[in-house]
């Protein structure tokens, strides 16, 4: 049978609200979806097969196994393949009208304009509140439309930002439902979450630039959606667009938006898997897991939550070499960091690549 786009797309161009000519504004519509984690892997595939013509996926990681419960369009086999370059692969194999690029590096400060530059709609599916702080911003001083997303444990927010309104003004964005970013609010690898509720939020970011393209519908603008999975109920916040792009230039210029998952993480305070495996019955060695729940190939000596981990309350042995462990390496770094801050001339090192790369 000859694949066409009226047969591909027939169930949704029978919408009358679709048709032909909504079909052809999808196909002519550019998205980038930055992360391709529990959110953005749904949303990319969602997008493609709903006919948007072009979708770009940035996203620096590998597939974990940790992933595989909730970001379900990756398999056992895919562990420790940039997860990137799966989901293009994926894309391609079941959306045949949708080219599909990717970026396999992080998004930064130094390359986020010209990353959003050549598409309509940017796409937030992040874990990251300093990554999703530069992408609204950056899409406020470029004047794009971002679809965003968030999870905090049970519950999700939605909302499409920095819309063109027929006055000529901006719809609200991020930082006027939430001026300042945050510091002590955890990731899903630090608080958990529900694979549930990640499907429910990333469709709602999907029916989002749907609406936006075609023109169809009422676009979560100027509000953000709050949806609670144990309680099914959601609600609104209502926002005003206050936070303006004079503003949020300024920000943008002395901020520097760096995330410990995205930087460069020093060299010289690093133990690669191997070398830790030669050295775990040393005496001398101290390991500290800064995650709860980790399956542990060895065993640790304390284990010390990041959002509440202080040197201060660490009875220090400078003799010793502490070893900070956790999944990836990135909370673990942040460990690092904060013990080399205190205590300059203690041996701290980070377990590189975290326990997914311990074999």
């Amino acid at each position: 049978m000859k694949v066409t786009k009226q047969n591909f797309f027939k169930r949704q161009m029978t919408l009358s609200e679709i048709g032909e000519v909504g079909q052809q504004k999808l196909q002519n519509a550019s998205v980038l979806v930055v992360g391709c984690g529990g959110l953005g892997s749904p949303i990319a595939v969602y997008l493609a097969s709903s006919g948007i013509g072009k979708i770009h996926l940035i996203d620096f990681d590998t597939v974990d196994v940790t992933n595989l419960h909730r970001q379900i369009f990756y398999a056992l086999e895919d562990v420790g393949k940039p997860k990137v370059e799966v989901l293009a692969d994926f894309i391609r194999k079941r959306a045949p009208f949708t080219e599909v690029s990717f970026t396999n590096k992080p998004i930064t400060k130094k390359n986020v304009f010209e990353l959003i530059s050549e598409v309509d709609i940017v796409v937030d599916g992040t874990d990251s509140l300093t990554i999703k702080y530069l992408l609204n911003d950056a899409c406020v001083i470029k004047k794009k439309p971002l679809v965003y997303g968030s999870l905090y444990k049970f519950d999700g927010y939605v909302a499409t930002f920095n819309v063109l309104q027929k006055d000529g003004n901006y719809s609200s964005n991020l930082r006027d439902a939430f001026p300042e970013m945050a510091t002590d609010i955890p990731n899903c690898e630090e608080a958990g979450t529900l694979n549930s509720i990640v499907g429910t939020i990333a469709t709602q970011q999907v029916n989002e630039i749907l609406k936006l393209i075609t023109g169809i519908g009422k676009p979560l603008l100027n509000e953000l959606l709050i949806y609670n999975s144990l309680q099914n109920i959601q609600l609104k916040m209502k926002l005003k667009p206050t936070v303006l792009k004079d503003k949020i230039a300024k920000i943008f210029k002395i901020h520097t938006y760096l995330d410990a998952a995205c930087s460069v993480q020093n060299p010289e305070w690093q133990i690669a898997p191997k070398d830790l495996k030669e050295k775990l019955e040393d005496e001398n060695l101290e390991l500290i897991a800064v995650l709860n729940n980790l399956e542990l190939p060895f065993e640790v000596h304390q284990t010390i939550h990041i959002n509440n981990f202080d040197p201060e309350k660490i009875d220090i042995d400078f003799d010793k070499t502490y070893v900070m462990v956790c999944q990836r390496g990135f909370n673990s770094y942040k460990a690092t960091e904060k013990m080399k801050a205190k205590y300059p001339n203690l041996e701290v090192l980070n377990l590189t690549g975290g326990l997914s790369r311990y074999k």
